[in-house]
């Protein structure tokens, strides 16, 4: 089988973590993966900040359990924000387009590649859509004008089994012409 099809048939989001603690040089790999995702026009309009600290962790589990939701989060062991920064097309391009017209699919992007370096790591990841970015702000020092793009919990897997992915089905989505 492909190796990047297998990758991707493992990577799931994970919701619930064990208690092992995700080693430095794992997160830094998620990082770079995520670093050298695809941007439109190379504009690369993203940063990263990884938690590791368990105090700063554990707060941040705790500004993504809004209408308590996701209160399996306190088993995270670390969480990369991905940020939106300005993305800076070329002269002749930037003429026709906003220069964030890209962004949303590039951040997008880096987010897939993180997730699936946490897979290939041995790590759990999940994309977490509730939180109070008021409150990642100001724990991270993050401006508050700052564009998020994603916050990303990993983690050990509580449990490794890879679950079936419910996905429709080939036919129904794709044409050939």
């Amino acid at each position: 089988m492909n190796d990047f099809l297998d990758l991707c048939k493992r990577r799931q989001s994970c919701r619930g973590f064990s208690e092992r603690s995700v080693e430095h040089n794992k997160l830094v790999q998620c990082v770079e993966a995520g670093r050298l995702a695809h941007s439109g026009c190379n504009s690369q309009p993203w940063s990263f900040v990884v938690a590791e600290n368990k105090d700063i962790v554990s707060q941040i589990a705790l500004c993504g359990q809004q209408l308590k939701q996701n209160v399996w989060l306190n088993t995270a062991k670390a969480f990369i924000i991905v940020l939106e920064e300005h993305a800076v097309l070329s002269p002749v391009i930037s003429g026709f387009l906003d220069s964030q017209y890209y962004a949303k699919g590039d951040l997008g992007a880096a987010a897939a590649y993180i997730c699936l370096e946490a897979a290939e790591q041995g790590l759990g990841s999940c994309i977490i859509g509730i939180y109070d970015r008021k409150k990642i702000c100001e724990l991270l020092n993050i401006p508050a004008e700052k564009q998020f793009g994603y916050v990303i919990a990993l983690g050990y897997p509580l449990n490794e089994t890879i679950r079936q992915k419910n996905r429709k089905a080939f036919e129904e989505i794709v044409r050939f012409v």
